[in-house]
């Protein structure tokens, strides 16, 4: 089976699908690896690390209303030179030499579509994005409850014990407040420990099938968010990519055309407005250059890393040398599995770490514990430095 790699006809192929689904998370690592940089010199960027999910979410709702408006595709899309258009299967047989490749007419968006997209690409994976969140907070809340037991208790009953029963009565109230909120929370959290798994599985799960049928050329739709809003994904032709600034710019236009009131009133609302422009536009590119720049860096550290870190093969350093018999000390027998002290076959066979030297556990343990020494070297040894061996050659 041939799959669609090239750049030709109006249907994107999977890879630039893909990419273009991506670019969003690479763009928030990317930012999220700078302001933790910046937050090392300036700890007052911390907070924005707090609620990166609400920075974010804000960030991309700017990006993506200003895209869909402009160009009719999402900000990802918009970079790989795709375009939203709606499709409208048509019924009539005068309209078959109009048709596309794929049988389907397509449109420009409508307005309903621009806000449910908005809806698809910014609200729905911040809200999946807070609820993992919550389900991993849960979870854990579960494992520490398994290793160390419920914990809550244990505090309130201190501060029971330690509060004067004038203060515990000026503060039932409150303290009744809080624990309800608090059951609340717990109750929410653990429903949405019960439920997200299995939301989770779906969206994969609809997600890998959407993808999979796309790559197969079964369907037109990517994902499931452009089939409900019966979007199909198509490339830009070339003269719709030289119009993309003079539609921006009409559309500034606009928009300054419709400010009212006194003249000084609509100078000052459009100074306010190209500079707004101005600032969006900067941050646009910013951002791409962001992008690429932070892949160019994972890359580059990757491989480093990876150099650094593969394992390097040394030949295995020789055997030390044996320890050598005293004059003093006991003969070591001819058959290893004596035990030197007691001449018997080893009973709970135990090594002297100072010499290396294999007994039975109550010989050395008794000598050593008797004359602080090894019996055959006579190299000082103590308790603590005798171990007990589980295979005996």
């Amino acid at each position: 089976m041939l799959f669609q790699v090239g750049g030709q006809g109006t249907r994107p192929t999977f890879f630039e699908m893909a990419a273009a689904q991506q670019l969003p998370a690479s763009l928030r690592a990317a930012l999220t690896y700078s302001i933790g940089v910046l937050a090392l010199r300036r700890p007052i960027l911390h907070k924005v690390l707090d609620y990166e999910d609400e920075f974010f979410g804000l960030l991309m709702l700017v990006l993506e209303t200003h895209s869909l408006r402009t160009t009719d595709a999402s900000f990802a899309e918009s970079l790989y030179g795709l375009r939203r258009r709606t499709a409208k299967i048509r019924t009539k047989q005068a309209d078959i030499r109009s048709k596309t490749s794929d049988g389907i007419q397509h449109s420009s968006l409508e307005k309903r579509q621009r806000v449910l997209s908005v809806v698809f690409l910014v609200v729905l994976p911040y809200l999946k994005s807070k609820l993992h969140s919550i389900y991993n907070k849960e979870r854990e809340a579960r494992l520490q409850a398994s290793l160390w037991g419920p914990g809550d208790e244990r505090f309130e009953d201190v501060d029971y014990f330690v509060e004067g029963e004038a203060s515990i009565a000026s503060r039932t109230s409150t303290e009744a407040e809080a624990t309800i909120r608090t059951r609340l929370a717990k109750n929410i959290q653990k429903i949405i420990g019960l439920c997200y798994p299995w939301l989770h599985a779906t969206t994969e799960g609809l997600t890998f099938t959407y993808q999979l049928l796309y790559l197969l050329d079964a369907t037109g739709f990517y994902s499931v968010g452009l089939h409900a809003l019966g979007i199909h994904v198509c490339r830009a032709t070339g003269q719709e990519l030289m119009d993309t600034s003079s539609r921006i710019s009409k559309i500034r236009s606009r928009e300054r055309e419709r400010l009212r009131g006194p003249p000084w009133v609509k100078a000052v609302q459009g100074a306010l407005l190209k500079c707004a422009y101005v600032v969006l536009d900067y941050a646009q590119t910013g951002l791409i250059a962001a992008v690429f720049i932070f892949k160019m860096m994972e890359w580059w550290y990757q491989s480093a890393e990876e150099r650094m870190s593969a394992p390097t093969v040394y030949p295995p350093p020789p055997p030390p040398p044996p320890s050598k018999v005293a004059k003093d000390g006991i003969p070591l027998p001819p058959d290893r599995t004596i035990c030197p002290l007691c001449s018997q076959k080893r009973v709970n066979p135990s090594v002297v770490t100072v010499s290396g030297f294999v007994f039975c556990y109550a010989c050395i343990h008794k000598y050593v514990s008797q004359y602080k020494r090894c019996p055959v070297t006579l190299m000082p040894a103590d308790i603590d430095q005798i171990r007990r061996l589980f295979h005996d050659m």
